[in-house]
């Protein structure tokens, strides 16, 4: 009987099978929409998740100028920065980040969800996320899901 035969396989990123993902935000909470997407984006719904491996699919995030935040979030979720000289400390709330730039809210919210490291940002370069309904990725033709069934 060969004993080799029963090693456990690996997934790597050759042997992984990504697929376009689409997923529409609208009406969704920023919390529960990022920590779905940042599943889908890392395999974690796969078989064959592998951690230190980037075997999740492409996940593209649609209206995410309709994504909702519960109680006083707009006012009082604070996203600070420093610009590296003394003093430089700078905030903005949800809502002024919003109003710049909704698709950086959920950007920075999938960041948070995903590792703190070079794969990490590898796996982020695979989420897309769009303020309409319109999206650049057509070609890929996209699967649309309920981000519900992931959280």
């Amino acid at each position: 009987m060969d004993t080799l035969s029963y090693k456990t396989i690996s997934a790597n990123k050759e042997t992984s099978q990504k697929e376009w993902i689409q997923v529409d935000a609208a009406g969704l909470s920023l919390g529960r929409l990022a920590s779905g997407v940042a599943k889908l984006a890392r395999g974690k719904h796969k078989t064959n998740f592998t951690p230190h491996a980037d075997c999740g699919d492409y996940v593209i995030v649609v209206n995410a100028d309709k994504i909702q935040l519960t109680g006083n979030k707009w006012n009082d979720k604070l996203y600070i920065r420093h610009t590296g000289y003394p003093g430089g400390q700078r905030s903005l709330t949800a809502q002024q980040l919003f109003d710049k730039d909704p698709i950086r809210l959920i950007e920075k919210a999938v960041k948070g969800m995903l590792p703190k490291n070079k794969l990490g940002s590898q796996l982020l370069s695979n989420v897309h996320v769009f303020s309409g309904e319109e999206h650049q990725h057509t070609a890929q033709k996209p699967k649309k899901i309920d981000i519900n069934a992931y959280i």
